[in-house]
């Protein structure tokens, strides 16, 4: 039994993990392109179930938290980063949303305990 096709999918799949090119990879990502991907939500979907089953409120809030400020962020800047008063509509989408992020980190850690 000849294992050399074997040995050269592994070598070749290895290969894709090489250094440069995880860092290649990781230099030309865009994270507001990332959050948008059906994949990556999908496997966050995954996660945060997988998370709330076991019962990992920290870490749940951890990654939704990040997750929900790179998303904060992302909308906010497509809307524009102009401010011309106290009352401008994207200063306050962006402090609304930073407070309820905070309030879920905040409810998730401390409060949320079975």
């Amino acid at each position: 039994m000849d294992i050399t096709p074997v040995k050269e999918f592994f070598r070749d799949y290895l290969e894709l993990l090489e250094t440069e090119r995880v860092m290649t990879f990781l230099r030309e990502l865009d994270l507001g392109d990332l959050i948008f991907n059906p994949w990556f939500l999908g496997g966050l979907v995954i996660f945060t179930a997988i998370c709330l089953y076991m019962r990992r409120y920290g870490l749940l809030s951890i990654v939704l938290g990040l997750v929900g400020f790179a998303s904060l962020v992302n909308y906010t800047l497509r809307q524009g980063t102009a401010v011309d008063s106290i009352l401008s509509d994207t200063l306050l989408v962006f402090v609304g949303g930073g407070v309820v992020l905070i309030f879920a980190v905040i409810y998730l850690l401390f409060i949320k305990h079975d």
